[in-house]
């Protein structure tokens, strides 16, 4: 049998198979980033019975947007939304956390309350995108934050994970990847601080570990995750020490007994992004030293690669992106190894059904 599809417990969570849909920004959301039945859809289209989902980037504060169109948990108006979507995940008998978040510094002034400045551990230059009413602008440049100020951002990680709990999740996933705020203050190319948030790996932990701890409160350890980019430079990101720091950031959550630890794994260097991985990626290999719970390997695997991987022991679960895009029975074509209807990249942020519930089932393809 494919070890992709031998039983695994997520926390308390027994899966049927291990193939994870990853946490996917597909900007669908309502009005004041409510999700609505189109994206209960979606999700509900990609669940198979024992099944882990992993819901989008979703903002914890009014100020964490980077992405017109995305979710949010910073108010109890968006609550019965998320509900929608649980609910639907619920009835065909898969499991869903939801990826909490904020953007930080990878946001624009039209995204933020009365059009302030995003905010960041330290005002710095950098680069990077956010994504409008008008398309895709540069960032704004941003402030930094002042150390009460963080206490606050605590606060909304742990009011968030109370309203997802509300909302009928099964356990939540803090974002601390791909240039966002916990990254942020991770990798001292974006934190310059000089307070007890800055400088050492202990001091840039500080803000992960205190918002973890923020979220276990509420929702117990074993149903909460972290993610984590130990090779990411979306946003201009970097790090003197990766793999010290990332060593570090890991060996302290290994103590807090979570559900899993999500790492995005890095590419082959110079390979283009849509030709398969090293089947023996380094992030998940040198994390796996120090970590002992249960891993999440993301980013870029194929059928093969993913076995290879489980088989090794360097990850225990594989999140599909794209892939799981444009095959909403990707973990049933994998394991009958039917082919894949390809993506199209044109369609995958966006605010309609084009693109996103549109994906044939091979059932579908097969009777065309």
């Amino acid at each position: 049998m494919s070890t992709l599809f031998t039983p695994v417990k997520v926390g308390p969570h027994a899966l049927s198979h291990r193939v994870v849909l990853a946490p996917l920004t597909r900007m669908r959301a309502e009005d004041g980033g409510v999700p609505g039945p189109l994206m209960a859809e979606y999700y509900a289209q990609r669940t198979s019975t024992g099944a882990l989902l992993i819901g989008e980037a979703t903002m914890v504060a009014p100020n964490g947007s980077g992405y017109h169109g995305a979710p949010g948990l910073h108010d109890d108006s968006q609550i019965a939304g998320w509900q929608l979507v649980t609910d639907a995940v619920h009835a065909k008998g898969g499991k869903i956390f939801l990826q909490l978040y904020h953007a930080g510094r990878q946001s624009n002034e039209v995204l933020q309350p009365g059009r302030n400045q995003p905010v960041g551990p330290s005002a710095i230059p950098h680069g990077g995108v956010a994504h409008t009413r008008a398309g895709w602008v540069d960032n704004t440049p941003n402030r930094a934050l002042e150390i009460e100020e963080i206490a606050d951002l605590v606060e909304s990680f742990r009011r968030a994970a109370e309203r997802g709990l509300e909302a009928g999740f099964d356990g939540v996933e803090l974002h601390s990847a791909n240039g966002y705020l916990l990254d942020q203050f991770l990798q001292d190319g974006s934190n310059k601080r000089t307070d007890k948030y800055g400088g050492s790996f202990e001091n840039r932990a500080r803000f992960l570990l205190e918002a973890t701890r923020a979220v276990i409160s509420v929702w117990g350890s074993d149903r909460v995750a972290v993610r984590l980019g130990p090779s990411g430079s979306f946003g201009d990101m970097s790090d003197s020490d990766p793999h010290g720091l990332f060593t570090y950031v890991a060996t302290e959550l290994d103590k807090l007994n979570l559900a899993y630890l999500h790492l995005i794994e890095p590419r082959v260097k110079g390979a283009s992004e849509d030709e398969t991985r090293d089947p023996n990626p380094v992030a998940s290999q040198l994390i796996r030293k120090v970590y002992s719970g249960t891993i999440i390997a993301a980013g870029g695997f194929k059928g093969e690669t993913a076995e290879a991987i489980i088989e090794a022991g360097d990850a225990d679960l594989i999140a599909f992106g794209r892939d799981f895009i444009a095959n909403p029975d990707l973990p049933e074509r994998l394991r009958r190894k039917l082919p894949l209807n390809p993506y199209d990249r044109e369609t995958f942020f966006g605010w309609t059904d084009v693109g996103y519930i549109d994906y044939p089932f091979h059932e579908e393809r097969a009777a065309a």
